[in-house]
């Protein structure tokens, strides 16, 4: 009889080499469609998202401290949709999913179609540390979250003027030939390397726009939306969570690296080109072992920042970013 054991994998010697990058999200991103405002908005709260987390590195903490951190960042700005600022469903409620993933040892943690959790991507962490599950959605992830300290916020925290107005041009939408046309863009996301050799990555979104009550897309889907292994890579995504699923899209990226000996960018190419085949779009970010950064979408644009081997923060936006 064969046994098979899966290890976790060990953390490296600390070498002092450290990286970072972020998502806010993939979609019909245009420059003709943005105001040099909103703009230098989106830049600003990606520029202090990226150096949040990428300071906790430098400090030495860990991978997943950053990733929290920056997510954070991105969940309480009205910008983008997670977390405050969160796009809609039908029934004109936010509807939040996150998760976590720790690439020493492969533990994740992740929650799905909460209401009033404030910060989705902590309540992924606690249920990684402090439960024996991965996944808890709904009342009973609320439930978990008051044992653990969390405060409940009342539902209205994370709806905005701009939100409820596309939930009203996304119902116009669905009432014509057209039918339900969910609003695809959004979701934040980060990956992370600290000078232990470690791993991380997370992913916080609102979902789809005018999506059906109950839907969970990619973001909370360990393998779909979030993974980290640090014998590989960690990867977050972001576009059209059901091809992301039905994919396997994260860990593809890890599987096409450890099988195939891809580097992340040849092995993020070819999985966006497979979702694109399938008829979704969308991006990642994907940060492997060595610290290399690749962000493939092949949508019209994604938010996207990192820091470069400066220290620098580099923000792209459109599709033709350099």
């Amino acid at each position: 009889m064969i046994s098979l054991h899966v290890q976790a994998q060990p953390s490296a010697p600390a070498t002092g080499k450290i990286a970072f990058a972020i998502h806010g999200g993939a979609g019909v991103i245009r420059k003709q469609d943005m105001s040099p405002e909103k703009e230098q908005a989106y830049r600003e709260k990606l520029t202090e998202a990226v150096l949040a987390g990428y300071r906790i590195l430098q400090s030495g903490g860990s991978g997943l401290d950053a990733v929290e951190a920056a997510i954070k960042i991105l969940e309480d700005s009205p910008l983008f949709n997670a977390g405050k600022g969160a796009v809609l469903n039908a029934d004109g409620k936010a509807e939040l999913d996150a998760s976590i993933m720790d690439g020493k040892t492969l533990a994740a943690g992740a929650v799905a179609a909460v209401h009033r959790i404030k910060n989705p991507i902590s309540l992924a962490r606690a249920v990684m540390e402090k439960s024996p599950h991965v996944l808890l959605v709904g009342e009973g992830a609320e439930i978990f979250a008051q044992s653990q300290g969390f405060e409940l916020v009342p539902e209205t925290y994370f709806i905005t003027p701009e939100r409820q107005k596309g939930l009203e041009r996304a119902k116009e939408r669905e009432k014509s030939s057209q039918g339900r046309q969910p609003d695809k863009k959004g979701t934040v996301g980060a990956v992370a390397l600290d000078k232990f050799g470690n791993l991380a990555a997370g992913t916080s979104t609102g979902g789809m726009m005018n999506k059906r009550y109950g839907r969970v897309g990619d973001s909370p889907i360990i393998g779909a939306g979030t993974y980290a292994n640090n014998a590989t890579c960690a990867v977050s995504t972001t576009g059209w969570g059901e091809y992301f699923i039905r994919t396997v899209a994260a860990f593809d990226v890890s599987a096409l690296m450890a099988y195939k000996g891809l580097s992340a960018a040849e092995a993020g190419k070819l999985v966006i080109e497979k979702i694109g085949k399938l008829g979704g779009d969308g991006g990642m970010i994907i940060l492997d072992k060595h610290g290399n950064i690749a962000m493939p979408f092949n949508s019209e644009g994604m938010y996207r920042a990192y820091i470069n081997e400066r220290g620098e923060p580099v923000v792209q936006i459109y599709k033709d970013s350099p």
